[in-house]
């Protein structure tokens, strides 16, 4: 049994497929965190966010959304000035526009964000059967419905690709290849 090929063996790559990738997330702010993350890797490596997620946690107040909507000029600014981040300004306005989109979502009556996004998948995670790393999708259906429904709500950086990999980080589907161990443990 080997691990899914993309980890390689760089120990932050490691343990993060060994503990939380494919795992299933129901924890509100820990699914928009992880949303906010995806949209930051947009056009870079997942590496360089693994790398950076502490420095992300701090500049972002643990990504409680009720904290980041209130963001401001200053803290716009500050946060383009935190080397410990990528310092995107798009990325960065789109993380705050999220939490403002995610409190309208809360607001709204839709239920919870795991609700929310969840029944994307039916409630219930999607297992593939990928032999090699190369049959696995950059998006899916779920993933183009789920990115329309997040933009309809405000959401930015939610393409297809990025909340296809979304779902895979959050265990909404588990492309572990049939060969990783991990595969049956999610």
């Amino acid at each position: 049994m080997t691990r899914c090929v993309w980890c390689g063996d760089d120990p932050i790559y490691v343990a993060y497929h060994d503990t939380e990738w494919g795992v299933p997330e129901h924890d509100d702010q820990a699914l928009y965190e992880k949303l906010c993350l995806d949209g930051f890797q947009a056009g870079l490596s997942w590496i360089i966010v693994l790398k950076k997620r502490d420095n992300f946690r701090n500049a972002f107040k643990n990504f409680n959304p009720e904290k980041v909507a209130r963001f401001g000029k200053r803290d716009l600014d500050r946060l383009l000035n935190d080397a410990g981040i990528i310092r995107s300004k798009a990325k960065i306005e789109g993380a705050i526009a999220n939490a403002k989109a995610w409190l309208k979502v809360m607001e709204c009556g839709k239920g919870s964000f795991d609700e929310f996004l969840w029944k994307h998948v039916n409630h219930k995670t999607i297992v593939n059967a990928w032999k090699t790393d190369a049959q696995i999708p950059a998006q899916s259906e779920e993933s183009v419905a789920m990115t329309k429904d997040l933009k309809k709500h405000g959401f930015k950086f939610v393409g297809p690709t990025i909340c296809y990999a979304f779902m895979q980080a959050v265990g909404m589907v588990n492309d572990h290849v049939v060969t990783c161990p991990r595969y049956k443990e999610v």
